[in-house]
C-alpha cells in the first residue's frame, strides 16, 4: 500500500486557498467513463456515497477557522494499493471500490486521526474520497487508488490539526500532540492485512521499503538478512489444498512404484529359485544316468572275460 502527501504547490494541489481546483481534477475521469458507459463513483466521506462535489468544496472552504490567508486550509492525500493488494480486494472494480471505501473508513481515517495524539478519532476528521481507477502513466494491469481531500480544521472547525508536521507527540510547549507519518504507514498497512486477511511479504512491506531506502547500511544488511530468512512462498487455503493434494499424488505414485518393484523382486526370485531347482534336477538325473551307464560297462567286461576262459 502507497500512501503520499501531495506537497502544496501553485497549480491542482495550492491548498491556501479553495479546494475546487483539486475537487475538479478528482472528476476528470469521471465524464470520460460514463461516455463508454463503465462504471464510475462518486465522492463519499465517513458515512455517505454518492455526493455532489459543490457540498464538497462547500464545506472543506467553509471550515477555515482561525486560519490565515497563507496558512493550509487542506491536505491531499493518495492511496494506492499495489496490484496483488488489489487482486485482494475484489475480482471487479466495482468490488475493489467497495474495498477500498471501507479500508479508508475503518482503517485510515481512524489511524490517521490517532496519529494527532490529541485524543480525536475518525468521527472527529471532515474528509471526502473519491476513487480513480485508471493511471495514465503506469503500464500496469490494475490501477485503482483514492484520493482525499482532508481539511485542516477537525469537524468543529476548533483544532488545527497538519500531517506535514515535523512535531511527533509533542507534550511541551505551544504545540501539543504532532503527527508521525511513519507510524501512520505501518499501522495503516498492519490494518490492511487484518481486514482483507492478507499477508505482506517483507520485500512489500513498508518497513523493508522505508529501511533500504533511509537505514544505515547495518539496518539495511539485517533487513536482507531477514529477507533471505522469510519463506519463498506464502500460500493461500486453495494453493494449500492443491499442494496437499499434489503431495498426496505424489506419495501414491511412489508407493505404487515401490510395489511394482517389490512385486519384479518377488517374481524374479520365485523364477530364480524355480531354475536353481529344474538344474537340481537335471543334474540329478544326470549324474543318475552315469552311475547306471558305468555299472552297464562293467557288466558287459565281467561277461567277457568268463567267455574269455570258458575258451581256454
Amino acid at each position: 500500500m502507497h500512501i503520499d502527501f501531495a506537497p502544496p504547490s501553485n497549480g491542482t494541489y495550492n491548498n491556501a486557498g479553495s479546494c475546487r481546483q483539486l475537487a475538479n481534477y478528482m472528476e476528470h475521469e469521471d465524464l470520460e467513463r460514463m461516455e463508454k458507459g463503465i462504471y464510475s463513483e462518486g465522492f463519499f466521506n465517513l458515512t455517505d456515497d454518492n455526493i455532489y462535489k459543490s457540498k464538497v468544496i462547500k464545506d472543506i472552504d467553509r471550515n477555515i477557522g482561525q486560519l490565515l490567508k497563507t496558512d493550509a486550509k487542506f491536505y491531499a492525500i493518495h492511496v494506492s494499493p499495489s496490484e496483488k493488494e488489489l487482486r485482494t480486494m475484489g475480482n471487479t472494480e466495482q468490488e475493489q471500490a467497495e474495498a477500498m471505501k471501507r479500508y479508508i473508513r475503518e482503517v485510515f481515517i481512524p489511524e490517521y486521526a490517532k496519529n494527532f495524539n490529541k485524543e480525536l478519532s475518525a468521527s472527529d476528521i471532515k474528509f471526502y474520497g473519491k476513487i480513480h481507477f485508471d493511471r495514465s502513466r503506469s503500464d500496469n494491469k490494475l490501477n485503482m487508488h483514492c484520493h482525499l481531500i482532508v481539511s485542516r480544521k477537525d469537524q468543529t472547525n476548533k483544532k488545527k490539526l497538519s500531517p506535514l508536521t515535523n512535531h511527533k507527540n509533542t507534550k511541551n510547549g505551544i504545540i501539543k500532540g504532532g503527527f508521525d507519518r511513519v507510524n501512520l504507514f505501518q499501522q495503516a498497512e498492519q490494518g490492511f492485512d487484518k481486514l482483507f486477511s492478507y499477508n505482506h511479504k517483507l520485500s512489500e512491506s513498508f518497513k523493508y521499503s522505508n529501511t533500504m531506502k533511509n537505514g544505515s547500511i547495518d539496518d539495511k544488511l539485517k533487513m536482507q538478512e531477514q529477507e533471505l530468512k522469510e519463506p519463498m512462498q506464502y500460500f493461500t487455503n486453495e494453493k494449500k489444498t492443491e499442494v496437499f493434494q499434489s503431495s498426496e499424488k505424489e506419495n501414491k505414485i511412489s508407493c505404487n512404484l515401490d510395489s511394482r518393484q517389490e512385486d519384479r523382486r518377488s517374481y524374479n526370485q520365485r523364477n530364480n529359485s524355480n531354475s536353481e531347482s529344474l538344474l537340481s534336477i537335471s543334474s540329478l538325473g544326470d549324474s543318475n544316468n552315469d552311475s547306471t551307464l558305468s555299472e552297464d560297462i562293467q557288466a558287459n567286461k565281467l561277461k567277457k572275460k568268463k567267455k574269455e576262459g570258458i575258451r581256454r
